[in-house]
């Protein structure tokens, strides 16, 4: 396989954008490496946080959210490519600490406070600061620039959301080499080093934090064919919570006469104290709940058990089954054709999920082979590679076939959706369809585009529109307009028309248009984006520079209170290195604001004053 231009002089990462962790993984050493953050762990909390001095993401902003609620943001993912109208969008806005308002063309946007000023932030702006440290974790690791990526998207994410994913990590500094499907990326990871596969048909079953892809596969050595697609943007683990918190907001009311539901602190310390009693109960029967001072000083403990937390999600987990249901009737394939029935996704670890599943499929035991936090990052890294021109002969082989997850079409007589591609339909594909004038003597032509299922257009998802004009003025329907759909690797979707009498044509890129970003906002999103990464350093520098000093003033007095070296100052040098020190740490104290050159000054004031008389010291026999 040719390497794609521009695109072999870095390195390639996969990259994993979930709803409440990240993930990232490169090949390298003939092998797929998960590569741990600055924290030593694998996996990235998908958070962003802002205060009055810095902007921080991953661990540290998911540590501090209790204490920031309100400026702390998640779920940018279940914000993406969506209108403010959208009614999950309406939903969520109510479950969030953080402030969403309707910006302009129906857009999102998210509200902070930074730096003592409010500001206004797009889901890929949010989506752009945690791919851009999934970046930084990369080159880190690497010791490398890293510029290309593979990142990969919900199976169900309609049009607008994965161009809105792309402009994330072109935000991000990113070459994004292809966007691909979780599932798809998970089934890599499940079939890559299995040399006997031929023609097994795989079910990826991906529960995640706030998704759920289902996925049909035939994997016939190393070709991986989609056969089908099913599922839901918005149910996932953090729903789970959600129910989980409002059970133990009510507990309390009825225990304690408080509604805490109005307090974001609270409410989010309860939260953090419920998604820990969900893992528990992955592997314990009980749990406790246990917050100590949640509201006006009460202090809160509850239990809760495996069973009572399948029983106040039981509506959620069937809706995760129902869409295997519905993945199977849209593949037509009858449940005992299934050879594996594959797990990823960290809900996938809730035993309930698990029990529903295997009866749906008679008892058949679950395959658990691929690490359900890893293995969507472990296939992005592996189609990275692959589209790098790197990895061994296996990777480069390898052949992926995926499907389109919604109907495409365009509204026609009477408002009828036109379907020009049904779902579950290969891609990339490109088909047309012919269409004429609606009216007699019109000189030009209105064509909306949706995708959705229903029969009628208006009540499926709008994409955008065009105007086709000028075209010849005829009788109705004797015009000969053709429609063309093309859908690229990335699930993006052309479309292009073109009147045959006079040659006119239009061709547009999908992107939702009013909800979507222009090319000026972009650029404008990547300068906003190196100015926060200037402040970044120079916050980072600042810090480094106050523990410069720090850590010397303490290191001098440890030094000055050493009964074997200390014993060698004569008074003088003694009371000298004391008072600078003490006039030190007295500013250190008091400062609430300082700069990064006002600690490096009194660090060589301080080393001035210190290091001769320790000098002296160190030269006695």
């Amino acid at each position: 396989m040719s390497r794609m231009a521009g695109e072999g002089e870095w390195p390639a990462i996969g990259i994993d954008l979930g709803t409440t962790y990240s993930c990232v993984a490169v090949w390298q050493h003939d092998r797929v490496e998960i590569i741990v953050n600055d924290q030593g762990n694998r996996t990235t909390p998908s958070y962003v946080a802002f205060t009055d001095k810095e902007r921080l993401v991953g661990d540290a902003a998911k540590n501090q959210v209790a204490r920031n609620p309100t400026n702390s943001v998640f779920d940018a993912k279940r914000l993406i490519g969506r209108r403010f109208s959208d009614s999950v969008v309406q939903s969520d806005i109510y479950l969030w600490p953080f402030k969403v308002i309707e910006g302009p063309t129906d857009k999102p946007m998210i509200v902070v406070t930074y730096k003592g000023e409010e500001k206004h932030f797009a889901a890929e702006e949010i989506s752009s600061m945690v791919l851009k440290k999934m970046r930084e974790i990369a080159e880190s690791y690497l010791g490398t620039i890293v510029k290309n990526a593979v990142i990969t998207v919900p199976a169900y994410f309609n049009d607008s959301q994965r161009k809105a994913t792309k402009d994330a990590g072109s935000i991000a500094g990113l070459n994004v080499m292809r966007i691909i499907n979780e599932p798809m990326a998970a089934a890599i990871a499940y079939g890559l080093n299995k040399t006997d596969i031929g023609g097994r048909n795989v079910l990826i079953f991906d529960l995640g934090g706030g998704t759920t892809d289902i996925s049909l596969l035939t994997i016939d050595g190393d070709t991986f064919e989609v056969k089908a697609v099913a599922g839901d943007t918005h149910l996932g683990g953090e729903d789970f919570d959600n129910i989980m918190v409002k059970h133990f907001v009510e507990i309390f009311k009825r225990h304690h006469k408080e509604d805490i539901s109005g307090n974001a602190r609270a409410l989010r310390r309860l939260r953090t104290a419920c998604e820990r009693a969900k893992r528990i109960l992955s592997s314990a029967s009980e749990t406790t709940i246990e917050v100590d001072s949640l509201y006006n000083g009460i202090d809160f403990s509850s239990s809760i058990t495996r069973a009572k937390f399948a029983e106040l999600n039981m509506d959620l987990f069937k809706k995760s089954i129902e869409l295997v249901e519905k993945c199977l009737t849209d593949a037509k394939m009858d449940k005992r054709g299934v050879h594996d029935v594959v797990l990823t996704g960290g809900s996938s670890r809730i035993p309930k999920v698990q029990q529903l599943l295997q009866d749906l499929f008679d008892g058949k035991q679950l395959n658990k082979s691929i690490n359900p936090d890893e293995a969507v990052a472990y296939g992005a890294a592996v189609q990275a590679a692959n589209l790098a021109g790197r990895g061994n002969e296996k990777v480069q082989r390898i052949v992926l076939m995926n499907v389109t997850p919604l109907s495409l079409g365009f509204e026609y007589a009477e408002g009828e959706m036109a379907v020009v591609i049904p779902r579950n339909t290969s891609i990339p594909t490109k088909k047309q369809m012919d269409c004429t004038n609606k009216y007699d003597n019109q000189t030009s032509a209105w064509i909306p585009i949706y995708e959705g299922e229903r029969a009628r257009a208006v009540d499926n998802n709008w994409l955008g529109q065009f105007e086709l004009s000028p075209i010849p003025a005829a009788p109705r329907s004797t015009a000969k307009i053709k429609v063309y759909f093309e859908i690229d690797a990335n699930g993006i979707l052309n479309v292009s028309a073109m009147e045959e009498t006079t040659g006119v044509s239009y061709k547009i890129t999908i992107t939702n248009y009013k909800n979507s970003l222009s090319t000026e906002d972009i650029h404008r999103m990547v300068l906003d984006a190196k100015k926060y990464e200037v402040e970044d350093d120079k916050h980072r520098k600042k810090v480094r520079a106050k523990e410069a000093l720090e850590n010397y003033a303490y290191k001098m007095r440890s030094i000055v209170n050493d009964k074997e070296i200390g014993g060698k100052l004569d008074a003088a040098g003694k009371e000298k290195i004391e008072a600078a020190i003490k006039q030190v740490i007295h500013w250190l104290d008091g400062i609430q604001h300082a700069e990064e050159n006002e600690f490096e000054d009194k660090l060589i004031g301080l080393e001035l004053i210190c290091n001769p008389i320790i000098a002296k010291i160190s030269r006695q026999p």
